[in-house]
């Protein structure tokens, strides 16, 4: 099922490999409440979505892959969070997003806690996210049960969810991670979160 649009939200795309997207997810929700949203997250896998686009990870592309790197440290001093690039990188994500679908199902808020975990492990401590094994252990560590979430990641209907999910991040041109849309309006990037607020501040522009 895709949510349907609302006035009252700032929809949260991103990558569970995106590092760009770890540190919006630090600050997005203060952000939503300091003008009376909510945020939906919505994890997305950007090799689906690349491969309509013939983009690659910044981190791959010769002459900007060392400004990027350098970029993403520099970032993360600038917000004083732990960081450390995760070896490999990118890595695959199915799982992580996976297991997500399956907890903002029964629990939205609960879904959020286990991404930003997910993303501290990842980035914050540089671990593995990427196998199934692994997002049951971080998901476990929260109390969930650890069968339960095992199977999830097995279940045809969260499968279908993030399939969905992903081709109308497709059909909606989101491209990158971190994307928000509020009220219809787009937009791409970390950087842009300052324009975003002044956007809901100033009521567009």
């Amino acid at each position: 099922m895709i949510e349907t649009k609302t006035t009252d939200v700032i929809e949260f795309h991103f990558d569970f490999a995106s590092p760009f997207g770890y540190f919006a997810a630090q600050e997005i929700d203060a952000l939503a409440a300091r003008h009376d949203r909510s945020a939906v997250w919505r994890p997305v896998l950007l090799g689906a979505v690349f491969k309509e686009t013939g983009a690659r990870p910044l981190t791959e592309i010769p002459m900007k892959a060392g400004y990027a790197r350098h970029d993403i440290q520099r970032t993360a001093r600038r917000m004083g969070l732990a960081f450390q690039m995760p070896n490999p990188f990118p890595f695959a994500t199915i799982a992580a997003c996976r297991a997500f679908y399956w907890l903002d199902a029964l629990d939205p808020e609960a879904a959020k806690t286990l991404a930003k975990t997910l993303y501290g492990e990842a980035f914050g401590k540089g671990g593995d996210i990427s196998s199934a094994q692994s997002v049951v252990q971080v998901a476990a560590g929260l109390g969930h049960d650890a069968a339960q979430v095992e199977a999830a990641l097995k279940d045809p209907e969260v499968k279908e969810r993030l399939r969905a999910v992903v081709q109308s991040a497709i059909e909606r041109e989101i491209f990158g991670s971190p994307f928000f849309i509020v009220d219809d309006e787009p937009f791409w990037g970390h950087d842009r979160m300052a324009m975003l607020e002044d956007w809901l501040q100033n009521g567009g522009w």
